[in-house]
């Protein structure tokens, strides 16, 4: 069985999920959301959410990470600067805890859940409950976005080779 931390970075909700199990079964699940304020400058807020996804790392001992690839929308360039500057924490925590990380495009985790990866965010978060037999909606977004994201890395993992998932 591995485990596999599932990350989608955001500044002010960094969402979070922990998923274990093999091939195609998840045996446990776990989300949530990292939160900081926006009255805090940068740097406290990015050394908070280091300071968070480190502490988690810790705890759960991940196999490895899968977190979202940076992209950045034409209309809003400085949120991409902004997923960029979370993403290098996250990357950093990941490495200094020795843990292998796995950028995914968000298109390519819609793809391998639903088939689309031009799936919408209520899609997603629908096949993700679907998947894992959740009963009730996944809130906020963020956390099912990293659910998906632990997903798409567990369904392309093999459990005997680490090193051919970190190649895909």
């Amino acid at each position: 069985m591995i485990k596999i931390f599932g990350i989608d970075p955001g500044l002010a909700s960094t969402g979070i999920a922990v998923v274990s199990g093999s091939g195609l079964t998840v045996a446990h699940y776990a989300f949530g959301t990292i939160q900081t304020e926006a009255g805090l400058d940068m740097p406290e807020r990015l050394r908070r959410i280091y300071d968070e996804i480190d502490r988690i790392i810790a705890d759960i001992q991940p196999d490895a990470i899968v977190v979202e690839d940076v992209f950045s929308l034409q209309k809003y360039p400085k949120s991409g600067i902004t997923l960029g500057k979370v993403t290098g924490v996250i990357l950093l925590a990941g490495c200094r805890a020795a843990v292998p990380v796995w950028e995914v495009a968000v298109r390519e985790a819609k793809k391998v859940l639903t088939g689309s990866g031009n799936a919408g965010k209520a899609q997603l978060e629908a096949c993700v409950r679907h998947r894992l037999n959740h009963p009730e909606p996944i809130t906020p977004s963020h956390a099912s976005d990293a659910l998906a994201l632990a997903l798409c890395g567990l369904y392309r993992s093999d459990p005997g080779n680490m090193a051919a998932f970190l190649r895909k």
